[in-house]
């Protein structure tokens, strides 16, 4: 089948204004919001049912066509980006919520529901989706649930994993499957983890029940600076060592400062070395107290000054510019390559002072945005990907800080995914034996690798290869043999 009938044939499932096929259309889906790696798709489709969803993947399985499931092209991994071609099935118009059970704290919607809007929808009963991406405002729930993504909140709440009651998905073969009813105890093989944080490898999401939160009472927020951001991070580890549990604590170090200062006018000292903003709520009764305790373990460690965001109107502005600390590095440079990573607590200090000296040693300034509670860094690394050279520099960089984090018993990713930017990354972290355990469950629902192929897999070793190694039970030292 050529191309011209593959695209009559998508019309007549999704309908005529449900394909995009235009040459200059489709540039749009070249990348997700990882443009280091692009990749044309040779058609796009915009299904707004399960039904329509299966009948495109029933399509392709037949034509042998790749399926590359995309939401709102927020992700940072290269996750949604066609490498190979294919077909991007796009969850965008899947968009309704259908059904607010907030008897039972629940909620059942579509993939392509915006994060956000889902909070201030269940807002009026009394809860929120607690799982909150800085780029909650555009982000998706079914990309969420690819990336199993996580966000500030997450420290006291959970990534997006612990908040998915089940799933309404469509399979490579196209059949239409549920892991769970919904119900918080479910029986069986957890087939909603395993489709959780998969990045679209054995399935596409078509509706969620999600668990919702309960709004707490009361909320407080400070933001306490520091000389050096080695000041800022024994102050995280020792908040969580004390046995407290905030809702949030984030730091950004000087460059940020810089950064969110010149957009949001927050008026911070330019010789503050980090920012530690801290969250927390629950009963307002003893609120006040538990703050306390933590302000006290930053005055401990040298802070500069506490200052704290007494009104709703204060602590929106607080959160919006950590929240949007990354749109304002375009004030700093023309691109910045983001990188994703998770180390312990307590090696919190000597990581980022290795991130400072890769910093000089690639000469390249990096600025740090992170979720210090939970040890997820985001070094971002600035340069003018128009000078090849900085390009090349931006990449080394980047290696040698996944390097330190491994080194630090740290992981490759704390909510970015894989994708194809950390792919050959994974060899770093899991031997060929745990890889192939992977391939035979990921060949176990997708046999002919055609859903999201050439991701999260190392180059040069496919993930049927893979699987096909863990059935022969070949030894690694077999594998590396010509």
């Amino acid at each position: 089948m050529n191309r011209s009938q593959l695209i009559e044939e998508l019309r007549r499932i999704v309908g005529p204004g449900g394909v995009v096929a235009d040459p200059v259309a489709l540039m749009t889906y070249d990348a997700d919001g990882c443009v280091m790696d692009t990749g044309e798709p040779q058609v796009v489709v915009l299904p707004t049912s399960a039904e329509q969803v299966s009948g495109v993947v029933r399509l392709a399985a037949r034509l042998g066509v790749p399926i590359v499931p995309r939401g709102a092209g927020t992700g940072l991994a290269g996750g949604a980006t066609a490498i190979g071609g294919g077909i991007v099935v796009s969850t965008a118009r899947m968009d309704r919520v259908l059904e607010i059970d907030a008897r039972n704290g629940r909620v059942l919607c579509q993939p392509g529901v915006i994060n956000w809007e889902l909070s201030q929808l269940v807002r009026p009963y009394g809860y929120q989706f607690a799982p909150d991406p800085s780029s909650q405002k555009a982000c998706t729930v079914g990309g969420n649930i690819a990336n199993n993504a996580g966000g500030p909140h997450c420290l006291k709440y959970g990534t997006t994993s612990s908040h998915v009651l089940g799933v309404q998905m469509v399979l490579p073969d196209g059949s239409i499957i549920w892991t769970g009813d919904g119900n918080p105890a479910p029986v069986g093989y957890d087939l909603t983890g395993v489709i959780t944080g998969s990045e679209g490898t054995i399935g596409l999401v078509t509706a969620a029940w999600l668990k919702l939160t309960r709004l707490p009472e009361a909320v407080r927020v400070v933001l306490a600076l520091f000389p050096d951001i080695a000041g800022a991070s024994a102050s995280v580890s020792q908040v969580i060592a004390s046995g407290f549990l905030p809702a949030a604590l984030e730091i950004m170090d000087r460059l940020a400062i810089k950064a969110v200062n010149d957009m949001y006018k927050l008026g911070l000292p330019e010789q503050a070395g980090a920012a530690l903003l801290i969250e927390v709520d629950g009963v307002d009764d003893g609120l006040d107290e538990l703050l306390a305790d933590m302000t006290a373990i930053c005055w401990r460690n040298g802070a500069l000054d506490v200052r704290p965001a007494r009104t709703p109107a204060e602590q929106n502005q607080v959160w919006a510019a950590r929240k949007n600390a990354f749109g304002a590095m375009g004030r700093l440079a023309p691109t910045y390559y983001l990188v994703d990573t998770v180390v312990p607590r307590t090696r919190l200090p000597y990581t980022m002072e290795q991130v400072g000296r890769i910093s000089q040693e690639y000469r390249l300034p990096i600025a740090n945005v992170f979720h210090a509670g939970d040890g997820n860094l985001h070094p971002i690394i600035l340069f003018d990907r128009r000078d090849r050279s900085q390009n090349q520099r931006a990449l080394e960089a980047a290696t040698s800080v996944m390097h330190v984090s491994i080194e630090q018993g740290g992981v490759i990713s704390g909510e970015h995914g894989i994708g194809v930017e950390k792919q050959d990354y994974m060899t770093l972290l899991f031997s060929t034996e745990d890889l192939a355990a992977m391939a035979g469950l990921h060949q176990s629902f997708d046999p002919y690798d055609l859903f999201n192929p050439g991701k999260v897999f190392p180059k040069g070793r496919g993930c049927g290869e893979l699987a096909a190694l863990r059935k022969a039970g070949v030894a690694w030292s077999e594998l590396k043999s010509p």
